[in-house]
């Protein structure tokens, strides 16, 4: 059983920087498909990236492209932990956003793919 536990958010002004991070216990980051998504209020929960695992043949990270350019997911297998950084910052990145685990060990784009979420922390990027 994963625990994910984010954290990081807060108001921002537009065009900084802020990174997320995702605490994960019970298993090591390393091993799993974990993908970071979004939901904005009043709107549907969006995929925003994804890392795969290392033993994954294929690609390694993927990203909206909304986000593309600007944020970056890594992760650190030392302190267990899946980081989203995000750079020049825009209104329209609002959104409360989660961590999560894909059980499957392919990293998907689809929240329904994921089983897995955290809690959720709030960004907030004003003009």
């Amino acid at each position: 059983q994963v625990h994910l536990v984010e954290s990081g958010g807060g108001l921002v002004q537009g065009g900084t920087s802020l990174s997320l991070s995702c605490a994960a216990s019970g298993r090591p980051v390393s091993s799993l498909s974990m993908g970071w998504f979004r939901q904005a209020a009043g709107k549907e929960r969006e995929f925003v990236a994804t890392i795969s695992p290392i033993t994954w043949s294929g690609w390694n990270t993927k990203y909206a492209d909304s986000v593309k350019g600007r944020f970056t997911i890594s992760r650190d297998s030392a302190k267990n932990m899946v980081s989203l950084h995000m750079n020049s910052l825009k209104p329209e990145d609002t959104a409360v956003y989660y961590c999560a685990v894909d059980p499957s060990g392919s990293p998907s784009m689809r929240a329904a793919d994921y089983d897995t979420w955290g809690q959720g922390t709030q960004v907030t990027v004003s003009s």
